[in-house]
């Protein structure tokens, strides 16, 4: 037997020291293992309940008219930026007035207002970074497959990537004079 063996009295009483280390180790320390197997679950755990809230989708007129609403400021911003030249062309003298109007319009507001514009873009920004082109990636699929199909088959057999969209005949036309 050993030096070691014979002061220590064997394997199992040097298992047990070990272990005995250990435990006593991570009273100090975590175990940084066991740390990433609770993050990990704690991680999955909060998937699963957004995938059940997630699940059934609802579509009910309440809905759409919130995701109509949800799509208006964009437009809104825009259209009535347009307006503000056309305005400005038709009456400059009442646009001068209402422009000095919002010379009197203190700081913070404007700052409120900044803040409330930041945050909605902001957070639709995010959103479409978090979530890249979902129904992009599909349709780039069927015109990279479309494409390689065309490549294997002959020119003059063109295939059509759906069967359900009506023939174009302008297009027709154009593969007639083709060949």
């Amino acid at each position: 037997m050993s030096l070691i063996g014979k002061i220590f009295g064997g394997s199992e009483a040097v298992t047990a020291l070990g272990s005995t280390a250990q435990g006593v180790a991570e009273v100090f320390t975590p175990n940084a293992t066991r740390k990433m197997e609770l993050n990990h679950e704690a991680q999955q755990s909060a998937l699963s309940q957004l995938e059940t809230e997630m699940k059934t989708i609802r579509d009910d007129w309440f809905d759409r008219f919130v995701n109509g609403l949800n799509r208006l400021p964009r437009p809104l911003l825009a259209l009535g930026t347009l307006g503000l030249f056309v305005y400005a062309m038709m009456d400059p003298i009442a646009f001068a007035q209402r422009m000095a109007g919002l010379a009197y319009i203190p700081d913070p507001l404007w700052w409120l207002l900044g803040a409330i514009v930041s945050f909605y873009f902001g957070a639709r920004e995010m959103h479409y970074f978090r979530n890249p082109l979902r129904a992009g990636v599909a349709a780039h699929e069927t015109v990279i497959s479309a494409w390689r199909n065309s490549k294997k088959s002959s020119k003059t057999e063109a295939k059509r990537v759906d069967p359900e969209v009506e023939a174009n005949p302008a297009l027709s036309a154009w593969q007639a004079g083709q060949e």
